[in-house]
């Protein structure tokens, strides 16, 4: 009944405090669904889930229930939103429209470069913890400069200088990293009442999943959105905020009714996925939280199992007792109906150790990420290079790869030259011939590669196509067929199955594929977007990554003082 009202209810705000469980998928899609059959036009519905994974699974519902209307709705998460808003109107900010969008590599990579620009060591000023700082302050909404003003230490002080220079080179190098997407649609919206009228016009129903784990820039932009129309729907748990470390402010669902004193608020509280023995023990634990919306979990289901606590002498113990019961009860059971849950992946090792010992066979999610390993990067910072010619930082990561004896001496030069001519990096490698001292051979091999990019460029066919190309007139792929080794041929492997996700963009883009949007894509992409659940291995993920997903047989591992809680939690 409760799940009918939050379905029916269409005007006006409405707070859904859904509990773990309680079908809020459903709600939402058939939210939408009921929305279409009362007439609203598809294109007049936003809904914004918090993982790529919820929003493929909301748009292959809503595929089947209304096929005719699903592809003109909005469905994707915050990041892809402000990807596409940002695609029309870039050019605002002074960036193209097919800006790069930078994953969390190419944006340490270039943190670091800030680092030896102002002198800071690496020991002093980790690139990781830099990067995160910088993150937290643009989930905040906090520039360079008022993060200088607010800087309370010498570290503070040091990465508000880091965050100036990085901004700055960001924009030289027509890219936006995952917080820019949201901070400079803020911008936009700002800067631009017109722009921000267009969407507001347009958006006549918004819909929000996950609305705890919204941060600052976030609520921003749903208030933008929803400030003409005010039909926002929200939904979320304020016991189910797990990521206030990365800037999630409990704020935002706890004074929703303040923010919209219009609001109806409906909870869903009968839980369809866990036994009694789960709620009871979950209901427990929660109970405790100082922060939150009162509501009770409930189901008519059976008891089930009893939460069962083991407590072993060491971290090897632990994973030996989570090996020997996950081979006891595969008598009965896939391997897949099995998940170990951990707070950090440091703790898997000792757990990989133990499963492979007795011959189990598993998956990490959340591990060396499809995407970051090195063949994958250097053919995707090729396909970055080719998309956009000021990219310097995927320019100097294939400019020697492979081996063209183009050195970061020689690098440093073209770069310089371009510079000097107003021009990108990548129309360097055409004026090799004026850096003095460059062998002859070197020249000719920097013009070569030049020449490959501009005729990339123009490339007239498919993405599959354009990425075997450059395998081949490269030399990529010789290569690794000429080292003919285990890791060679693990390569090869690799760059087939990244064939097959180009394959499958191309079959679902046709002749409207756009290598920009493509490469956004993948940026965008988070590690339990390629979990397969039709693969009979035990899972072992991190905590945060298994949000919203469900398995039969659990095990939560490290349950240690300052570990599972964190210290940064406890304090």
């Amino acid at each position: 009944e409760t799940q009918r009202e939050a379905v029916l209810h269409t005007e006006g705000p409405l707070l859904v405090l859904a509990g773990a469980g309680s079908g809020k998928t459903r709600v939402l899609t058939v939210r939408v669904a009921y929305l279409l059959s009362l007439g609203v036009a598809p294109w007049r519905i936003m809904a914004i889930t918090f993982t790529n994974r919820a929003a493929n699974e909301m748009k292959n519902r809503l595929g089947q229930m209304v096929p005719d209307a699903a592809t003109d709705l909005w469905v994707s998460t915050f990041h892809a939103a402000c990807l596409r808003i940002l695609r029309r109107d870039a050019t605002r900010l002074g960036f193209e429209r097919g800006f790069a969008v930078y994953d969390s590599g190419d944006q340490q990579t270039l943190i670091r470069d800030c680092l030896r620009e102002l002198r800071l060591e690496d020991r002093r000023f980790p690139p990781a913890a830099v990067h995160a700082a910088i993150s937290r302050a643009k989930n905040d909404l906090v520039d360079p400069p008022a993060m200088r003003t607010r800087a309370g230490n010498f570290f503070e002080a040091n990465v508000a200088e880091v965050f100036d220079l990085y901004q700055r080179q960001l924009q030289k190098l027509g890219a936006m990293d995952f917080d820019d997407l949201l901070v400079k649609t803020v911008r936009l919206f700002q800067e631009n009442p017109d722009v921000l009228a267009h969407y507001q016009d347009r958006f006549l129903h918004l819909l929000v999943d996950e609305y705890q784990d919204t941060n600052r820039a976030q609520y921003v932009l749903v208030g933008y959105l929803a400030g003409k129309h005010e039909n926002l729907c929200v939904v979320g748990d304020p016991d189910q905020c797990i990521y206030g470390w990365r800037g999630a402010d409990l704020n935002n669902i706890l004074n929703f009714e303040r923010d919209y004193p219009r609001a109806r608020v409906i909870r869903l509280e009968r839980n369809y996925r866990s036994t009694r023995n789960i709620l009871d023990a979950a209901n427990r634990v929660i109970e405790h939280n100082q922060l939150r919306k009162e509501k009770v979990l409930w189901t008519d289901g059976e008891r089930g199992a009893p939460v069962t606590v083991f407590e072993a002498g060491s971290e090897k113990d632990e994973a030996s007792f989570v090996a020997g019961h996950i081979q006891n009860l595969s008598r009965r059971r896939a391997w897949r109906d099995f998940a170990v849950f951990y707070r950090t992946h440091a703790q898997s090792r000792p757990l990989e150790e133990a499963l492979v010992t007795a011959g189990i066979p598993y998956v990490i999610v959340g591990g060396l990420r499809f995407y970051e390993r090195k063949e994958i990067k250097d053919i995707l910072a090729y396909l970055r290079v080719v998309a956009n010619p000021h990219d310097a930082v995927s320019l100097e990561r294939i400019v020697n790869v492979p081996k063209r004896g183009i050195g970061p001496a020689y690098f440093t030069q073209l770069t310089a030259l371009a510079g000097e001519r107003s021009l990108p990096p990548a129309a360097a490698l055409a004026l090799a011939a004026e850096v003095p001292g460059m062998p002859a051979k070197v020249k000719e091999a920097a013009r070569k590669l030049g020449e490959l990019i501009e005729e990339w460029r123009q490339w007239p066919l498919g993405l599959t196509a354009l990425v075997d190309d450059i395998l081949s007139r490269t030399g990529y792929w010789d290569q690794l067929v000429a080292e003919d080794t285990v890791e060679s041929r693990t390569r090869m492997e690799n760059l087939k199955e990244l064939t097959t996700v180009t394959g499958a963009y191309d079959q679902r883009c046709g002749e409207d594929w756009n290598l920009a949007d493509f490469l956004a894509e993948i940026a965008l992409m988070t590690d339990v977007d390629r979990y397969d659940e039709g693969s009979d291995a035990v899972t072992l993920m991190s905590l945060h990554s298994a949000k919203g997903l469900e398995f039969p047989v659990v095990f939560l591992t490290g349950l240690e003082e300052k570990l599972f809680p964190h210290s940064r939690a406890i304090d």
